[in-house]
């Protein structure tokens, strides 16, 4: 068949028919749902909603941590030719309001009665809003219980009507609006099609290769397109399906057991920074068994990347003996993952291909559906410390002052009733401007060195990349987070966000009573070992790129406080005008 919108790809995980196709985990054990129940729900949703009024061109607003339920909405929704508006929980009701009141959406699906609460609290001021649905939990009077709204469209022709209605569905109909993350002024509404996803799906399957065989992770927020685009890629190819929260993931991972998961870097640094933190505290026989056995890891990966298999005595014996260990805390099972939202560290990629767990890299945008490039499985089609190579319906280009510009079918239809904002990052040749600085090698593969708009210029005119010296800082398992000032100024400073869990089991270690985390910072030993961080960061760095003060923060950046974005990426500038007496100190003088 051709694929040209995402209900053609979703038949082909409806005809890969599984007992046990949707498992959903939660810290309280997990459920299981068929192929057939999981669609018979999903139909009846379509005619519930359609008897609700939803049509072609509406808007429905999901928000919901990932579940079975996530995509029932997305599907009975583009069934009926409207676009669904995939929002975060952490949003207040604020930023919801302006997201209703700018996409229009007529109806909001919410996960439980406090998701639920912020609607309630700003429907008076949406007058588009005109149903509220809730999937689990007691309902506040005006609210729709989800299951009375599967109920009310389910029938004997149900399936059948929703197939039909799946085939006037086209390629440039709108199929949904994700809101940026809005690190500066208002989010803007990311317009993607049908053809856009399906046409950024294809040719990333032939790169990260599942099949009906494994067992896929879903545990980033699904209203985030990366996650998504993976979604629809699982249905592609009729995998069986895990949704856990990525706040439980952590906990879950071990008893779930997949065979292959995406995940943003902060996941895969945390990981490795817990292993170091066990290696670094065990007996000095182990530690020195570990180190031996990561070093064999780490001259065997390459051999996987050409796509054979490792072999010899050493390497037997080391992966029976430490590395399959070492595999068992993420289930034993990883066949490969998938890293994308940020740079993934070129130390924290080398770990994990060398403990036997291979991570395909990749870039991309919400403006590009996500998928620009990425590594592939295949052998030849992986390269260390680049973001893969462009996928092949994309069209990618160096632009003089270094930045990567695109073209492509997944490339989006523009922003949401921003005709100016979406001419602003397009070229005369209708390529999109990425704002990220780039250079592509003789074979294709793509490496990312900076934000466009992160590039440092100090007041003596040299231009520095923070992120790979952030990246270096980040190697320490004190530091969490750093985020590095110096545009307009006469020297770099870095204010450093500590790893509040290492710096516990330290004091913990130590015999040292305190009573916050700013506290344990200012223990004379610790003082000490975050400026041997710096000092160790700077003796690789040209004169110009040094950092010549630092001060620890008194508490870890967090979505809570607004400095991280939903995928963990730092919000430069609010971290700026948070702590911008602190900056002020550090270059009094």
């Amino acid at each position: 068949m051709t694929e040209k919108n995402i209900l053609d790809l979703y038949r082909h995980e409806f005809e890969s028919t599984k007992e046990e196709h949707y498992f959903h985990y939660t810290l309280d054990g997990y459920t299981t749902l068929s192929t057939s129940e999981f669609f018979d729900r999903t139909a009846g949703l379509a005619g519930g909603l359609e008897k609700l009024g939803v049509g072609r061109g509406d808007r429905v607003m999901l928000l919901t941590d990932n579940r079975p339920e996530w995509h029932m909405v997305d599907l009975a929704t583009v069934d009926l030719g409207a676009a669904d508006v995939p929002v975060y929980g952490t949003l207040t009701p604020a930023q919801i309001s302006y997201q209703i009141k700018d996409s229009g959406s007529k109806v909001a699906i919410a996960e439980n009665a406090d998701q639920m609460a912020k609607f309630l609290q700003i429907r008076n001021e949406c007058p588009d809003l005109t149903h509220l649905i809730q999937i689990e939990g007691p309902c506040a009077a005006g609210v729709l219980p989800l299951a009375e709204v599967v109920d009310s469209g389910q029938s004997g022709d149900a399936g059948d009507l929703f197939w039909q209605r799946a085939e006037k569905i086209g390629a440039e109909d709108v199929l949904t609006l994700i809101y940026t993350s809005g690190t500066t002024g208002n989010p803007k509404g990311v317009t993607l099609t049908h053809e856009n996803l399906v046409q950024n799906v294809l040719p990333s399957a032939e790169r990260a290769s599942v099949s009906p065989e494994d067992f896929c992770l879903e545990f980033l927020p699904l209203c985030h397109v990366f996650e998504r685009m993976l979604g629809y890629l699982y249905m592609y190819r009729g995998v069986t399906k895990a949704y856990c929260s990525v706040y439980h993931v952590g906990d879950l991972v071990a008893t779930i057991k997949p065979t292959v998961f995406a995940s943003v870097p902060r996941i895969y640094e945390k990981v490795y920074d817990k292993v170091m933190d066990k290696v670094n505290n065990a007996p000095p026989i182990r530690r020195a068994l570990f180190n031996w056995a990561l070093g064999v890891g780490r001259k065997n990966y390459p051999i996987q990347i050409a796509g054979k298999e490792p072999g010899g005595i050493s390497y037997a014996l080391a992966n029976r003996l430490v590395l399959s260990k070492v595999r068992e805390a993420l289930g034993g099972r990883l066949r490969f993952c998938v890293s994308g939202g940020a740079p993934l560290p070129l130390f924290t990629n080398e770990f994990f291909h060398s403990i036997g767990i291979r991570i395909l890299e990749g870039y991309g945008l919400t403006e590009t559906s996500p998928v620009i490039s990425v590594n592939g499985f295949a052998g030849g089609k992986s390269r260390l410390g680049t973001v893969g190579q462009a996928i092949s319906n994309v069209e990618a280009k160096i632009a003089e002052d270094g930045e990567l510009c695109v073209k492509g079918p997944s490339v989006m239809k523009g922003y949401w009733n921003l005709p100016e904002k979406t001419a602003e990052v397009f070229d005369s040749d209708g390529f999109f401007l990425t704002g990220d600085i780039a250079e592509i090698d003789g074979d294709g593969f793509i490496r990312i060195t900076d934000r466009k708009k992160d590039l440092i210029v100090t007041a003596g005119g040299k231009n520095i990349a923070p992120q790979p010296i952030e990246a270096e800082l980040k190697r320490s398992g004190l530091v969490d987070n750093a985020v590095i000032i110096g545009d307009r100024r006469p020297f770099l400073v870095v204010l450093l966000s500590p790893n509040t869990e290492a710096l516990e089991a330290w004091a913990e270690n130590e015999g040292v009573s305190f009573t916050s985390t700013e506290e344990i910072t200012r223990h004379p030993k610790l003082v000490e070992a975050f400026a041997s961080v710096v000092e160790n960061t700077n003796e690789n760095l040209a004169s110009y790129e040094q950092i010549k003060k630092h001060s620890v923060l008194p508490l870890m950046l967090s979505i809570e406080d607004g400095t991280l974005t939903p995928t963990l990426k730092v919000k430069r500038r609010e971290v700026e005008k948070q702590y911008l007496d602190l900056i002020e100190n550090l270059y009094e003088g």
